[in-house]
C-alpha cells in the first residue's frame, strides 16, 4: 500500500508543481489617470517561478496602430518592514505599471495581455478605453465676487466684501463669524484683489472675520466642472499674512476648490489639506502662488484625499540658505532646526505635483510615511515631474508610504544633506524615478532605499553624487543612468544591497571616487528562493572595478566607467565639503559630442522613444534635445538663484 502510494504522489507532483507556476488572473483595476499618465494594477494567484509576463500596448481612440508600453512589472511575496515602528507588510502577488508620458486630456485605447509558458487561467487579455485628464479650470458662467483688504480706498467692484471670509460664508463680526448664511456657491470666482490680508486675531471685531485663531476654514464644495476658485485679481500682489499662526487655510473638509496667484506667508501650515484617519480634501488645485516663511506648503495625510493639482508655484521654506544643514550630520554648525518641513506633502490617490520651484525646507515633496497602507484606499496614480528643488535638509523627494505607480520625472535637485529621492518605504512599486537629476547630495545616498521596499525602476537620471544605501531592497531595476562620484573620503560609487534575487542592473555609467578603496559593493540572496532581510557582514562582496563586479555578479554586462569629460562642462561637487552650497544655474548638465555615453544605452518604450541617435544616450539629457522645463512654466527666475 505504502509503495502505491509513493507512485501515486509521483505522478501527481508535476501536475501539483505545474499548477502552482501557472498564472490565474485576478482583479484588473484602472488606477485614477492623471494628466500624462495612465496606471494599472492586476492581482495573480500562482506564477510561484515568476516567469508571468503583462505586455502593454495603447493607441489613440480612432488610431489604427497600436504602440508598445513598458511591461508590467512583477511584484508580490516581497517583506517590507522596520522593527522599531512594527511595521511589516507583506505585497500582494500580482502587476502594476503604467504608461507614460501621453497627451493630456486624451482618450486611449489600452491592451494588457498576461502570459505563461506554465499557462494561464481566467480572463488573460484586457482592453480598456481610459481618459488622462486635463488641468482643472475656472468655472466662466458663475459670479464673481470681489474681495478687499481692510482699509481699502480706491473704487470697488460689486458685489464687494472686506475679506475673504465674508465673501465665501457671508461670515460677520465676533460671534457672527460662524454664522455662514450666504455661502459660495459652485462655480464661483472669488477675485482677491490687492493688498494684505492680515487678521487682527486678538481683536474681537477683527475685520477679517477670524478672531483669535487667525485661520481660514474652508469646508464648501464645488464640483469638478464648477470648482469655488479662489484667485488674485491681478491689479496687485494679493498677501495672506499668517501673522505665525499654525494654520491659515484649513481646506480638508472641502472639495473642488481653486487657489491661484495668491502670496501667502508667515505660518506654519499654509494649505492644510488633509489629517490621517480623519478627512481630507478632494480636487484641490493650488496654481502660480508664491509661499514665503512658511513651514509647509500644501499637506494632505488622508488617504481619501484626491485629485491634487499643485502646479507652478514658488515655495520659500526658513531653512539656511548659506550652508547645507542635515537633521543626520549637523557637523560644526550645530542640529538642522525643524523650521521647515515639506513644501509639499500629500497622501491618497490621483495628485500631480509639478512645476514647482521649491527651496529651504526639510524636505522639497513627499508623500506620507503613513505605514500599513488601506487596501481600500491605496496611495496610487501619483505624479511628480518638473520641479526645481534647492537645500533639502533632509532629501528632494520621497516616494514613502507609496503602493503602486508613482511617477518622478524630470526633476531637478541641487543640494540634499542626506537623501536625494527616497522609498523608504514603498510597498510594491512600480516607483518610476526616471530622468531626474541630481547634483551635490552630500551623504552619498543619492537613492534612499530603506524599511526593506519594493518594486523601484530607475532609468535614465544623472546622479552627481553617489549610491551607497545598505538596507536591503526588492525588485530593485537600473537602465540607463549616470552616477558620479564626488571624491568623497569615506565612501564607494555604488552599493546595491538586494534583499531578492530577481533585481537586475544594466546599461548604467558610473565615475569611480579617487580616494581608492572598494567602489562597487553588492549584496544578493544565493538562491532565487532566498530573502536577505538582515545581512551579516559576511554576505557582502566588494569590488575595486567595475569589470570586477561585472565577472561575479553577472550584472552590468553593459555597464562603462565615465569621467567628467562626458559633459560639455561640469564638474563635481567637493566631497570633502558637505555644508557647501551649489546653484543649478552654474551647471550644465548636457553631454559633449562625441562622448562615449551617447547611443550607450538600451530602449525603454514610452520612457525614450524620441531618442536621436543609433540608441538611448545614458543620463537624464538625451544630447541635441532640449532641456525640460525646471520649475514654474512662467520662466520667472526664482530668489534662490543668485
Amino acid at each position: 500500500m505504502l509503495l502505491k502510494t509513493s507512485c501515486l504522489l509521483s505522478l501527481l507532483f508535476p501536475a501539483l508543481l505545474t499548477a502552482q507556476n501557472a498564472v490565474v488572473a485576478g482583479r484588473f483595476n484602472v488606477e485614477p489617470s492623471t494628466l500624462i499618465n495612465l496606471g494599472f494594477d492586476w492581482s495573480i494567484t500562482g506564477d510561484a517561478n515568476r516567469n508571468a509576463t503583462v505586455e502593454v500596448q495603447y493607441r489613440e481612440t480612432g488610431a489604427s496602430q497600436w504602440k508598445d508600453a513598458l511591461p508590467l512589472l512583477r511584484i508580490g511575496g516581497e517583506k517590507i518592514y522596520r522593527q522599531r515602528e512594527n511595521l511589516e507588510y507583506m505585497v500582494p502577488h500580482g502587476f502594476a505599471g503604467s504608461i507614460l508620458n501621453l497627451k493630456p486630456g486624451t482618450e486611449y485605447e489600452c491592451r494588457l495581455t498576461m502570459k505563461d509558458p506554465d499557462g494561464v487561467s481566467g480572463q488573460s487579455v484586457q482592453t480598456v478605453k481610459v481618459r488622462t485628464r486635463n488641468e482643472p479650470k475656472a468655472y466662466t458662467g458663475g459670479r464673481t465676487l470681489h474681495v478687499y483688504p481692510p482699509g481699502w480706498t480706491g473704487a470697488k467692484l460689486e458685489p464687494s466684501f472686506t475679506g475673504l471670509l465674508q465673501a465665501y460664508y457671508g461670515a460677520g463680526l465676533g460671534d457672527w463669524s460662524v454664522v455662514w448664511e450666504r455661502r459660495a456657491q459652485p462655480g464661483d470666482i472669488i477675485l482677491i484683489h490687492a493688498g494684505l490680508y492680515k487678521s487682527d486675531r486678538m481683536n474681537y471685531i477683527d475685520p477679517l472675520m477670524a478672531p483669535f485663531d487667525g485661520s481660514y476654514s474652508l469646508t464648501l464644495k464645488g464640483t469638478p466642472e464648477k470648482p469655488i476658485t479662489i484667485r488674485g485679481a491681478g491689479d496687485g500682489e494679493a498677501i495672506f499674512d499668517g501673522d505665525g499662526v499654525g494654520r491659515l487655510f484649513d481646506v480638508m473638509a472641502s472639495e473642488n476648490h481653486i487657489f491661484e496667484n495668491l502670496t501667502i506667508r508667515n505660518v506654519d501650515y499654509a494649505i492644510f489639506a488633509g489629517q490621517k484617519e480623519v478627512m481630507g480634501a478632494k480636487g484641490l488645485t493650488v496654481r502660480n502662488c508664491r509661499f514665503e516663511d512658511v513651514g509647509f506648503g500644501v499637506t494632505t495625510e488622508f488617504a481619501g484625499s484626491r485629485d491634487f493639482f499643485i502646479m507652478d508655484n514658488i515655495m520659500l521654506g526658513r531653512l539656511d540658505r548659506y550652508r547645507l544643514i542635515g537633521w543626520s550630520n549637523p557637523g560644526v554648525y550645530g542640529m538642522h532646526a525643524m523650521r521647515s518641513y515639506y513644501g509639499v506633502k500629500v497622501y491618497g490617490q490621483g495628485h500631480v505635483v509639478a512645476h514647482n520651484s521649491i527651496a529651504y525646507f526639510h524636505d522639497a515633496i513627499g508623500i506620507s510615511t503613513y505605514g500599513t497602507p488601506d487596501p481600500t484606499q491605496l496611495p496610487v496614480a501619483i505624479d511628480i515631474y518638473n520641479n526645481d528643488m534647492h537645500m533639502s535638509g533632509d532629501d528632494f523627494i520621497e516616494t514613502d508610504g507609496a503602493a503602486y505607480n508613482v511617477r518622478v520625472m524630470n526633476n531637478r535637485g541641487t543640494n540634499a544633506a542626506h537623501g536625494g529621492l527616497s522609498s523608504q518605504p514603498v510597498f510594491g512599486g512600480p516607483i518610476y524615478f526616471i530622468r531626474n537629476i541630481m547634483y551635490h547630495v552630500a551623504s552619498g545616498v543619492s537613492f534612499k532605499f530603506s524599511a526593506k521596499p519594493a518594486g523601484m525602476l530607475v532609468y535614465h537620471n544623472t546622479v552627481i553624487s553617489e549610491h551607497v544605501m545598505r538596507d536591503p531592497h526588492s525588485n530593485t531595476h537600473f537602465r540607463n543612468n549616470l552616477f558620479l562620484g564626488s571624491d568623497a573620503p569615506d565612501r564607494g560609487i555604488l552599493t546595491l544591497a538586494n534583499a531578492t534575487a530577481y533585481s537586475d542592473y544594466d546599461y548604467d555609467g558610473f565615475r569611480p571616487n579617487r580616494k581608492g578603496g572598494d567602489q562597487y559593493n553588492w549584496l544578493s540572496p544565493a538562491n532565487p528562493s532566498q530573502r536577505l532581510y538582515e545581512p551579516k557582514p559576511g554576505d557582502w562582496k566588494t569590488f575595486s572595478t567595475l569589470g570586477a563586479m561585472q565577472k561575479v555578479t553577472g550584472q552590468e554586462q553593459h555597464g562603462m566607467e565615465v569621467d567628467y569629460d562626458i559633459f560639455e562642462n561640469l564638474q563635481g561637487p567637493d566631497g570633502s565639503k558637505r555644508h557647501a552650497v551649489y546653484h543649478s544655474m552654474d551647471l550644465n548638465f548636457r553631454l559633449k559630442q562625441g562622448a562615449k555615453v551617447i547611443d550607450a544605452g538600451v530602449r525603454l518604450p514610452t520612457v525614450n522613444d524620441d531618442f536621436a541617435g543609433r540608441a538611448p544616450d545614458l543620463g537624464a539629457l538625451e544630447f541635441g534635445k532640449p532641456e525640460p522645463i525646471y520649475g514654474p512654466r512662467s520662466g520667472v527666475k526664482q530668489p534662490f538663484y543668485r
